[in-house]
């Protein structure tokens, strides 16, 4: 099948499919003409490209891991025990907990930032002397 065909097969556009073969998650065969030929079992592996990068995966480690993975018969993807599997996939767990303790740290300083903000923000003496004016000077008129 053509890059088109595997496109609306998986709802990966051309330009994706064109960059998961750069990154050697896919090896289309090339014809003399140098177009691009996918095979039936390349829709399977764009699902499971898929499926990895929507768990945080970064495409390195897919690439390492997509022989690791198979289709069950409801089309489920379903990991076969490859050497250092666990261990890449149990590193990236790791990788991505440090990062959401990383982003509720930053979140937590934005909700200070902003429970500040708003407390200084009700109090009339913390406002610009240029709104007091402009707040006295309607009360004059």
């Amino acid at each position: 099948m053509k890059i088109g065909d595997l496109a609306r097969e998986t709802g990966v556009s051309r330009r994706l499919l064109r960059y998961y073969e750069e990154q050697g998650l896919l090896r289309p065969r090339r014809l003399p003409n140098g177009y691009r030929e996918y095979a039936e079992t390349d829709v399977a592996g764009v699902r499971h490209i898929r499926a990895m990068l929507a768990a945080g995966l970064p495409t390195a480690v897919i690439a390492r891991l997509l022989d690791c993975v198979h289709d069950d018969d409801s089309e489920r993807m379903v990991p076969t025990g490859c050497p250092g599997m666990v261990t890449d996939l149990r590193h990236e767990q790791q990788r991505i907990a440090a990062e959401i303790d990383r982003l509720r740290t930053s979140q937590e300083a934005l909700d200070s930032m902003i429970t500040s903000a708003l407390r200084d923000n009700a109090d009339p003496r913390s406002e610009p002397a240029s709104n007091r004016l402009r707040g006295e000077n309607s009360l004059r008129s």
